[in-house]
């Protein structure tokens, strides 16, 4: 057995492993890349290979946990107060063992979360805050949500409501972004820049609208300059998925370079779009957010 330091020195480095990763824009992990973490040179897998709980043999408690984008066996599923149940194997022993024993420790954990067959987004740190042995789950707090909202179980109504939402929605944004960008072959659907951290998932209609929901039919991968001048309503696209430009934009003086070539240059050009055709921009999505398009216009 490694001692508490090692261990507490391997979790660390665990997490700073994934910020370099997450820093050069890679947003989702295959098992294999999961797989090939060092640690003074000793690899120490940080998935299990057929299990979603990661516990070397070396270590008191453990080290991830895991779901899979279609998993039947799990579930997992957000409460009033944003924590998250995680059902862990039905026997007693195992893996819950070490489960337990991270919760009686209170030690950091990454939860590696799947977004499609064989990728997965990594949360941390995260920590387990309650143990229940007779529904077999779990409790997990995200660590930023639970300094900002304080004790779960201490919580207000309202309080708890909220945490849901903000929990929800830090779980579901990056799924979103990670299935857009997927459909566009992480593309930019405008010009076309295929540079990770450049790239953005936009929503067509906003998801604070009661029917942005986050579905990649409502979404379109586009470079960060395009994702704002969509969001500011000074490109539109219309049912056809045809670029319009704003007016305001045309009647600039500012010419050559890049304004010329990426904005005021696309008018009438059409986005790529995602080969599979339920992955391609919903038509009421877009005839919605086009109306908003010319109702801006009409302002300027």
């Amino acid at each position: 057995m490694r001692s508490r330091d090692e261990q507490d020195a391997i979790r660390r480095d665990v997490f700073r492993w994934l910020d370099l990763r997450l820093g050069e824009g890679m947003h989702e992990f295959t098992r294999d890349e999961l797989a090939s973490y060092e640690f003074d040179g000793e690899r120490i897998p940080l998935v299990d290979q057929s299990r979603g709980i990661r516990n070397p043999r070396d270590f008191e408690a453990t080290l991830s946990i895991l779901t899979s984008s279609k998993s039947t066996d799990y579930a997992d599923e957000i409460e009033p107060g944003g924590l998250l149940r995680y059902s862990y194997r039905s026997q007693e022993g195992g893996d819950n063992v070490k489960l337990k024993r991270a919760f009686e420790t209170e030690v950091p954990l990454v939860y590696f979360r799947g977004v499609r067959p064989n990728f997965y987004q990594a949360f941390y740190p995260v920590h387990i805050v309650a143990d229940d042995p007779v529904e077999r789950v779990v409790k997990i707090a995200l660590d930023d949500e639970f300094e900002i909202f304080g004790d779960p179980f201490t919580m207000t109504g309202i309080q708890k409501r909220y945490a849901e939402r903000s929990v929800r929605q830090r779980l579901h944004q990056p799924l979103f972004r990670a299935w857009v960008l997927n459909a566009y072959d992480a593309a930019c659907a405008v010009c076309g820049l295929a540079v990770p951290q450049l790239l953005e998932a936009a929503h067509i209609v906003p998801d604070a609208h009661e029917d942005g929901e986050p579905a990649v039919s409502n979404g379109i991968a586009l470079c960060v300059l395009h994702h704002a001048a969509f969001d500011g309503n000074l490109i539109g696209i219309d049912i056809d998925g045809v670029l319009h430009v704003s007016r305001f934009l045309e009647s600039l003086s500012t010419g050559g370079g890049l304004f010329e070539v990426g904005l005021r240059g696309i008018a009438g050009k059409s986005i790529a779009l995602p080969r599979r055709r339920s992955d391609r921009p919903s038509v009421a999505a877009l005839t919605q957010r086009f109306m908003e398009f010319l109702a801006a216009e009409e302002t300027r």
